[in-house]
This record gives structure tokens, sequence and C-alpha cells, in this order.
């Protein structure tokens, strides 16, 4: 227990560029555009600590970044409490850290319920974002989250982060789906946009399918849970079936007969719903079967691989739409990492004919992760007027085209073979902070087992198209 006394001290408003900062506790004092804005517009709501030397000198102790900001903003003045104190190393870094401690940051559930308090207060969304120091779209969000109660719950009982909690508001009432964002949230953050996405993908696809269903009930049709084993002898596929001229079964020809049933199959990629035709008396109907099936049933192995191709189907569809947001977001980055040279060379060498093809089909991925609408196939490249328009913006563009005609290249084929020319660029998007998902990792860890570099680059330049996707196991 310390036995320091506390000396009371005064307020003074000091030019902060009269002020001298002392040598701090922390090894840098990151100054953002956001915060000097907020010092303009509000200026420094708590003193800064300060001591006076024999000099007269105003040393700064705790509070350096409100001072930079300050000057940075062209304040007059702000307001420092000044102390008596040593030039005693020891008692200085104490002093900054137990500051630093006592200041600790909001968290985004009580940035959530202040935005909610201020526009109860009749402040508009735009008006709350400049006096905070926020933007706009954070603003919203929270008091979207604050006036949910279970995502303003959650925010606070398990320390979501604002875009956390946003996405429960999705799912409200689906309790489980809720739970287990949560569970991932706090188990696994990294993992959270994956996993809500993953939940977004399976809602469309089960509403899909309700919907489909729904109308083949309406119809009489019976709706099985699964699809039929071809041994299995309680319903026969109308896709073996031929009438007695010959022709094949369709659903027409089954409409009303009795025993008619169907099982519904959703694709992870598509807006329909495919419906598989069956029926329990194909002969009391007048139909004969057309031919047999050289295929035996499944084996317990291969029904495992099929489950398994299937979720990891699904997952691939999920985290593609969280890549492409991500790279979308990567690309309005005012600086971008350092080697980004190096991998638009790479793109134009070794994936050259990735993109290559890109660019000779206009770029159409390209100018989506850049913002840009196109009209149609056929219009004009609009990549070099934002080029002409905004020069700075020259290597965001050329990293959109190589990022855009590698990524075009990728489909479930890239986890079902994976290779090294994949593994590398999924590595490298890890290495610039995107969270790979289970299934995008298993494309890493393939690679991994390829050996060093330079077979990984061998590979690059070996590399052919890849093969067309299979959708006979997409899953529903």
């Amino acid at each position: 227990m310390s036995n320091t006394t506390i000396q009371p001290g005064t307020i003074e408003h000091i030019d902060p560029i009269a002020l001298v900062i002392e040598a701090n506790v922390r090894p840098s004092a990151p100054v953002t555009n956001d915060f000097i804005s907020s010092i303009r517009d509000n200026g420094v709501l708590t003193p800064v600590l300060a001591r006076r030397d024999d000099e007269g000198n105003v040393l700064v102790r705790a509070g350096q970044r409100r001072t930079l900001a300050a000057r940075e903003a062209g304040l007059g003045t702000i307001p420092v409490y000044l102390v008596d104190a040593d030039e005693v190393t020891s008692e200085r870094i104490i002093q900054q850290m137990i500051e630093n401690d006592q200041r600790e940051a909001l968290t985004d559930g009580d940035r959530a319920a202040a935005f909610q308090q201020l526009a109860f207060e009749g402040l508009s969304v735009n008006a709350i974002a400049k006096r905070t120091g926020s933007k706009p779209a954070a603003v919203k969000s929270g008091i979207a989250v604050a006036e949910n109660a279970v995502a303003a719950s959650a925010i606070q009982t398990h320390q979501l982060t604002l875009d956390q909690a946003a996405a429960l508001i999705e799912f409200e009432g689906d309790t489980e789906t809720v739970d287990s964002l949560i569970e991932t949230a706090v188990a696994s953050p990294e993992q959270f946009a994956h996993a809500a996405q993953r939940a977004r993908d399976e809602r469309r696809i089960n509403a899909i399918r309700e919907a489909a269903t729904a109308a083949l009930v309406e119809r009489g049709f019976s709706i099985l849970d699964r699809e039929p084993g071809y041994y299995e002898t309680d319903y026969a596929p109308i896709r073996e079936l031929v009438t007695k001229d010959g022709q094949p079964v369709t659903e027409d020809d089954i409409e009303t007969v009795e025993g008619r049933a169907a099982f519904v199959r959703v694709y992870c990629t598509s807006e329909e719903a495919t419906v598989l035709y069956y029926l329990a008396d194909p002969k009391a109907a007048g139909f004969k079967k057309n031919s047999g099936n050289a295929n035996g049933p499944m084996t317990d192995e291969q029904k495992a691989e099929r489950k398994e191709l299937i979720a990891n189907n699904k997952a691939w569809a999920s985290a593609e739409t969280v890549r492409r947001e991500w790279l979308t977001n990567f690309l309005t980055r005012k600086t971008l990492p350092k080697d980004v040279g190096k991998v638009i060379a790479q793109g134009l060498t070794v994936h050259r004919h990735e993109v290559g093809t890109a660019i000779s089909n206009g770029n159409a991925l390209a100018h989506t992760l850049l913002g840009i609408t196109r009209d149609g196939y056929w219009e004009s490249d609009k990549l070099a007027a934002l080029v002409e328009q905004s020069p700075t913006r020259t290597p965001h563009v050329t990293l959109a085209v190589v990022l855009a005609g590698i990524e075009a290249s990728t489909s479930k084929n890239t986890w079902r073979y994976p290779e090294p020319a994949k593994a590398a660029y999924f590595s490298q998007l890890a290495a610039w902070g995107y969270s790979l998902s289970e299934v995008e990792q298993l494309v890493v860890d393939a690679g991994a087992k390829t050996g060093g570099d330079d077979e990984v680059h061998e590979a690059f330049a070996e590399e052919s198209d890849a093969e067309s996707e299979d959708d006979s196991f997409d899953g529903e």
C-alpha cells in the first residue's frame, strides 16, 4: 500500500505550445485525425497533469496526446492541473501509469448507450458523430443496438463490439443462432464475421426451402426429409420412370397421382430450390422403370465424405462473401502495406494467367472491389478514368486489378483441390489482417505441405485453369 500523500493542485489555462512534454511511460502517443477533430470541436475536457520547474517551465506529466492534439487543432489555451512534483523518474512513471489506468476506455456498450441518450436529447446522427468524433455508421449502429433488448444485453454482458452486437439484431427471435454467435464472439472473435455470414446464408436457404415446400404441400405432395437411397423401395424417382409410350415422366404427369412426393434441395449459391419428384407406387399410376442404376449404395465413409463436402461448400460460399467485403474495405485504406509492390509484381508475373484473364474480361470484380458500378458487361473500363481523376489512388487500382484477378479464379474447387498458388494468396491476405475461415485455412494448410518457396513459385507459373465447379453434391 502506498503512503504517498496527495498534494492539492491548481487549475490554470495555458497555451499548449508553451507546454513542455516530459518523457512518457508510453513509447508513442498516436494522435489521429479523429482525435484532433474531437479536441477542435469540444476542447480538452480533462485537464492535463503538469508541474512547474525551477525555471518556470510547465512540464506535462500526463496528457501528452491531449496537448499535441490541442496544438494541431490550434487551441489558444487548455486546462492544466498543476501540482508540486519533483523530477524523480520513478514518481513520474508511477503517476503516468496510474493516470492511464484510471482513464479506462469506453466500451462499445458504453458508447451505444451514450449515442442513444444523445439521440433522446434531440441530436441527429450526424451531429452526434461530429461531436463525439465517431463515424455516422457507428452512431447509427450504436443507437440500433441500444434500442434492441437482445443486442443491448449482449454487448454489455459479453463485451461484444458494436458490429457484433448489431449483427445479432438480424437474428432476433432465433435464440439458437443468437446464442451461437455470442459464443463465437467470446471464444473466437476473429471467426465472428464468417459465422454471421454462414447464419445469413443458412437463413436465406431455409427461407427458399420453406417457400418451395409450402407450394408443394398446397399441391398435395408429401415432403421427404431426405433423398431416398438407391436400394430403398418406398419411393421411386420419376427421373427413372417412363410412360406407357416410353416418354420420360414429368412433374405434370404426377400432378394428381396418389403417392406423389418431393424432396426439396437448395444449393448454397442458388436463389431457387431444386425439387426432386418421387412416386410411392409407379405401377399403379401406369408407369414403368426405364433403366437400372449401376451404382451400389453409399458406404458410411462415402456418406461422411459427402456430408463434409456439403458443409465445406456451404462454408466456402459464406466465406467468399466475407472475404470480398474485407477486400473492398482493405482497398479503401489511405495507406497500403509496405509489401504491396511485391504482391503487384508477383500478380503480373507468377499470377499472369488469372490476372490476364480478368483484364481481358473487363475487370468486373476489380470494379466491384473499388466500389465502381458498371452499367453492363460491354461498358468500357472505368479504372483508367479513376486513375486520371485520382492519381494518388494508382497503387490501389493496380492492386485491385491483381487481387480481383486471383480472387475471381477461386471457387469451391479451391478447397477441394488446394494448390500452392492459392495457398500463397490466402496466406498473403491473412498476413494483411484477414481472418481466415476454417475452410480457407484448409487451403493454406495444404499449401504448407508442398515445401519451400521455390516449389510454390514453380507451381504458380505452371498453374492451369481451375476445373469447372462440380455442384453434384452441393448441399441443401
